[in-house]
């Protein structure tokens, strides 16, 4: 299922290193989204259209605006500032938090966060910080590999081969990222990446032996922690009753968290080296995205060919 991630404070700030300056004790705080939203429009007094929702960021512009501003405007303005149910509010640059911005957290239960960090590289670390943990993400069964810089998730109903073709592209000496489950993040609008549940990092299961971990058989070459899902490979038993492209001008596409992804049905039958057609695959793929489609470079010869006789 498809889901919409939360991320707690508590691990906001052990993960970026925050001071924490005040946090109500025996509450849980959480964020749910990935903007951010700088104060000073608030500051300033205008509420309209306030994203409180956000984690919000104080900048010395910000901060030493505030600081011209007269006690009384200041204090109205604070008080309805930590009115909203905001997430947190981290003050940049190690900047003083000021008493009156503590007493209105702590009349209406804020989290208020300071760090050394300057605004622009706290930004910068948040948001990407907030990017990977939020992602809109869900969990596919199959197996994820890089095979010559592209990242092919390999699907198809189990006992397939889709781990044993996994293994064998490992002993070519492409990387396994994940076996059986694939956790897939969008990170943005047209990237989606691939990663193994912490319980399933680097394990591959092969039917008749069991249980192997790839890292400690093949080095850490042979592993990759994460990958941008390029192609979907399908493998299924050969059917003689369906047709199968055999000119490669057919495109099918797999939707994945609202991506279109390529992707190709490989029949699976004895005698066929699966793991050398996935190589051909993705070399087939990059050399698309390089400008030159094989399949339509023939059909244009053949065309040629046609019209001449």
């Amino acid at each position: 299922m498809d889901t919409v991630a939360k991320v707690s404070i508590k691990e906001v700030i052990k993960d970026l290193d925050l001071e924490v300056v005040y946090m109500p004790e025996n509450k849980d705080y959480y964020v749910c989204s990935q903007e951010i939203n700088r104060t000073g429009l608030q500051f300033a007094g205008y509420f309209e259209y306030f994203a409180y929702e956000r984690i919000q960021i104080v900048g010395k512009s910000e901060y030493n605006f505030f600081g011209y501003i007269d006690e009384k405007t200041r204090e109205e303005i604070l008080d309805k500032f930590f009115s909203y149910e905001i997430p947190a509010l981290i003050v940049a640059r190690d900047l003083e938090v000021k008493s009156d911005v503590i007493e209105k957290a702590e009349k209406y239960g804020r989290v208020v966060l300071s760090t050394k960090r300057n605004t622009t590289r706290l930004i910068n670390r948040l948001s990407n910080y907030l990017d990977n943990k939020l992602a809109p993400h869900t969990t596919m069964h199959g197996v994820l590999v890089d095979i010559y810089g592209i990242g092919v998730l390999i699907t198809g109903e189990s006992g397939v081969g889709k781990s044993e073709t996994a293994l064998e592209l490992v002993q070519r000496g492409h990387r396994l990222i994940a076996d059986d489950a694939v956790e897939i993040k969008k990170l943005d609008d047209s990237v989606l990446v691939g990663q193994s549940p912490e319980l399933l990092k680097h394990f591959l299961e092969i039917r008749g032996i069991g249980i192997v971990d790839v890292r400690s058989l093949y080095g850490v070459g042979a592993i990759k922690n994460s990958k941008m899902i390029d192609l979907i490979i399908h493998l299924e038993s050969w059917n003689e009753e369906r047709y199968y492209d055999r000119l490669g001008l057919d495109k099918e596409y797999d939707k994945i968290l609202g991506i279109n992804l390529e992707k190709l049905v490989v029949p699976v039958k004895p005698g066929r080296n699966t793991s050398m057609i996935l190589e051909v695959a993705a070399m087939n793929f990059r050399q698309k995205g390089m400008g030159y489609d094989a399949a339509e470079e023939f059909t244009k010869k053949l065309a040629s060919v046609t019209s001449k006789k």
